[in-house]
């Protein structure tokens, strides 16, 4: 199980499953549910919305089944956006310290995208990213990660 909390401690989850990371290949479908709640990908995402949503150049995002992921403590707020897909972000959040803590979209509707900054465990936190999205909004002074796919757009093909 992986647990995670916003700054001030006033909102927790968790999720269940392995805490083996795992990614997407050009192979798989994007956010392809997992049977044992692993991680679904390992992403950064440079859209401008998340450059909003965060105040930083990206987010880095742990995707896990939507089924396995619960809040245990606290109830965070929320905000929803219409995404560049055309479909609703609903960002999560706590309304005491602002932290953002995770995102469900539209266009992934059985899966969370967890803010990773938000993950207890720094092994979990620190995984591998499988894949860069928005790759077009990137800002000039961040570079590729290597080894990670790169997606000009979420359904980039």
């Amino acid at each position: 199980m992986v647990k995670g909390s916003c700054m001030c401690g006033a909102v927790h989850y968790e999720y269940t499953g392995n805490t083996k990371i795992c990614w997407i290949s050009q192979q798989e479908e994007v956010a392809k549910p997992t049977q044992s709640g692993e991680p679904e990908a390992t992403a950064l995402c440079h859209c401008t919305d998340c450059q909003k949503w965060s105040g930083g150049a990206y987010t880095a995002n742990i995707v896990v089944p939507r089924k396995t992921f619960k809040t245990t403590q606290g109830s965070p707020k929320s905000y929803t956006v219409i995404g560049d897909s055309g479909g609703k972000n609903v960002h999560w959040f706590c309304s005491d310290c602002g932290s953002s803590l995770y995102t469900e979209l539209e266009v992934m509707p059985d899966s969370t995208c967890i803010k990773s900054g938000t993950i207890d465990d720094k092994d979990v936190r620190e995984g591998k990213i499988g894949v860069e999205f928005y790759t077009k909004d990137r800002v000039a002074y961040i570079g590729a990660v290597e080894g990670a796919e790169q997606k000009r757009v979420f359904l980039d093909s």
